[in-house]
């Protein structure tokens, strides 16, 4: 961590400074893992019970990230993606999120009607958008305000 509270020098390390700190304050014994890229930077929490810092439907690990975010480029132009993950939470989150998406889908096509998903955040619906973006026999918009949010399948009528 910083000395004197103060904010690391590079995006990667004021990400991890963060991811520690939220980690250390919920009690949790866990290590942070920290890889960039390019394109992103992610933390990696491991440890066990990390139940905690995830949070019901991942809302906390959510606001860590986005707290991440914050403190990664504060000040700085040049932006990358942060992601900050624990226990397999995003891949399995993710995957859920396609088996939603393909139900919606099918469900639209089968009642020629618009099928709403369950409310989620901005990070989630923009999952959604692009795993659908190239299905030529939908369409998605995202309806409603925050926190109720949700994302929208709509077929698309066949012209002609």
């Amino acid at each position: 961590m910083a000395e004197g509270g103060g904010l690391p020098d590079t995006p990667a390390e004021r990400v991890r400074d963060v991811v520690e700190r939220v980690v250390g304050a919920l009690g949790l014994e866990a290590t942070v893992d920290v890889r960039e890229t390019e394109d992103e930077i992610r933390a990696v929490v491991g440890g066990e019970d990390l139940g905690l810092l995830i949070g019901k439907h991942g809302s906390t690990i959510d606001a860590v990230q986005h707290l991440a975010v914050r403190a990664a480029f504060r000040g700085l132009g040049d932006r990358k993606v942060v992601v900050i993950d624990a226990a397999g939470y995003r891949e399995r989150r993710e995957a859920a999120l396609h088996r939603a998406a393909d139900q919606a889908v099918e469900d639209a096509l089968r009642f020629g009607r618009s099928v709403e998903l369950e409310p989620m955040g901005a990070p989630e619906r923009r999952i959604v958008h692009t795993y659908l973006r190239d299905r030529t026999e939908v369409q998605t918009h995202s309806e409603g305000d925050e926190p109720d949010r949700r994302l929208v399948v709509t077929p698309v009528r066949p012209t002609g």
